[in-house]
């Protein structure tokens, strides 16, 4: 059993106030006993409408805000998850970004490093003009006291497939950070989806969405069955709930749903 917590807060464009906030929610969530913390999409830099000012924000893995993300993981003891803007490097081009999580553990290293997939190019918004897809890479795993986690971000909620592979990599709790933005019955359609994630794998699912007034907020921690452990509403807060593999062993026991799947997935 891991207990885990979602946090919600109300990252803006300051990346060093955004760190100091995020680390007292984290302390905030560790003295609670959570062992895996779960912070929202954009948690280094958020702004209500992507622009160019998230490229000239972003930095690569190696520098102060993730190295910051780090030490915080190290500090209280937990693995962090937290959304950040990565300069590419390499010989990707200049004027875009990667929408990147990425998992410190307590050791201060890093976990896993997932890269967005599916980007925000519906509501009106392109997140495709500011942002490089990630690489259709297997997916980012990692485990703490024999519990294995994986991560997808925010869209990737509306791609059933993309989770479905997290889950047949061995994943027994997905990690979702989100900048949900607000809207006509979008808090409706994540709920619905959020659920829908954990029946169809049988797994738990940890979401973790920005507050009001940039997010919708609606963070919750649903469980195998599709019940809903630990929620909140549009303000800033934490939700914790516990990561119980006895109980995820029942549901798969009595809804053996991977297991009788007759399709699998293939990245392309």
């Amino acid at each position: 059993m891991v207990d885990i917590a979602v946090v919600q807060f109300g990252p803006g464009t300051d990346t060093v106030a955004n760190l100091t906030a995020l680390r007292e929610e984290v302390r905030a969530a560790a003295e609670l006993g959570a062992k895996v913390v779960i912070a929202p999409e954009y948690s280094m830099f958020a702004v209500r409408r992507l622009d160019e000012r998230a490229v000239a924000a972003a930095e690569p893995l190696t520098g102060p805000f993730v190295s910051g993300l780090r030490g915080i993981a190290a500090e209280f003891g937990v693995h962090l998850v937290a959304g950040v803007v990565e300069a590419p490097g390499g010989e990707q081009p200049a004027d875009r970004a990667y929408n990147t999580l990425v998992a410190a553990s307590p050791d201060a290293e890093f976990a896993a490093i997932y890269r967005k997939v599916h980007l925000y190019d519906a509501f009106g918004a392109r997140e495709s003009d500011v942002l490089l897809p990630g690489p259709l890479d297997p997916p980012q795993t990692f485990t703490v006291d024999g519990v294995v986690f994986g991560m997808q971000t925010c869209f990737d909620l509306r791609f059933p497939e993309g989770c479905r592979r997290v889950a047949a990599a061995g994943a027994q709790v997905l990690l979702l950070p989100a900048q949900w933005i607000p809207g006509p019955n979008k808090v409706d359609q994540w709920t619905t989806l959020l659920r829908a994630r954990a029946i169809e794998n049988t797994v738990f699912v940890a979401a973790a969405d920005q507050c009001a007034p940039l997010g919708a907020g609606a963070s919750m921690i649903v469980g195998p069955n599709g019940a809903i452990l630990a929620e909140l509403g549009d303000q800033a807060g934490i939700a914790t709930a516990r990561v119980d593999i006895a109980h995820l062993d029942e549901v798969r026991t009595a809804n053996p749903s991977l297991s009788l799947r007759r399709f699998t997935i293939h990245a392309g």
